[in-house]
């Protein structure tokens, strides 16, 4: 289910023209600010399957001992990919994945951004679009 050496670039119907951090909302930080922070603090630390894994579980208060069986469980069902994320849909948030499925956060209008954006040896996905087309 990992990404390898792929880039999630924005959606075609991303407002954003410019990276934004994800705000808390009613005082609880959101799935997507709670991915934001996993990635942007530790870029190139962790796979797509941890990501979704480990914010999952923050959000919903599980505790450290029980998220190995708490990890088969929420993977024996499907699970959205990051595509699905408001990161790359909403925030203006591009990912990255090398070659170890490892993912790091690329705002839209940097220079990095561009450069991966543009390079033809990785695998190029856009974020899904947030309305149907």
């Amino acid at each position: 289910m990992n990404y390898i050496n792929t880039f999630i670039e924005i959606a075609q119907d991303c407002p954003a023209r410019t990276a934004s951090a994800p705000e808390m909302k009613t005082g609880k930080r959101t799935m997507p600010a709670l991915q934001f922070e996993m990635l942007a603090n530790h870029p190139y630390k962790y796979t797509q399957e941890d990501v979704l894994f480990e914010t999952y579980a923050e959000y919903n208060e599980i505790p450290k001992p029980k998220w190995p069986a708490e990890r088969t469980k929420f993977f024996s069902k499907g699970q959205p990919c990051l595509r699905c994320s408001s990161l790359g849909k909403r925030y203006g948030w591009g990912i990255h994945a090398d070659a170890k499925g490892r993912l790091a956060l690329y705002a839209i209008e940097s220079g990095d951004y561009k450069r991966l954006a543009g390079d033809p040896s990785l695998k190029h996905v856009k974020a899904m679009r947030s309305k149907r087309g």
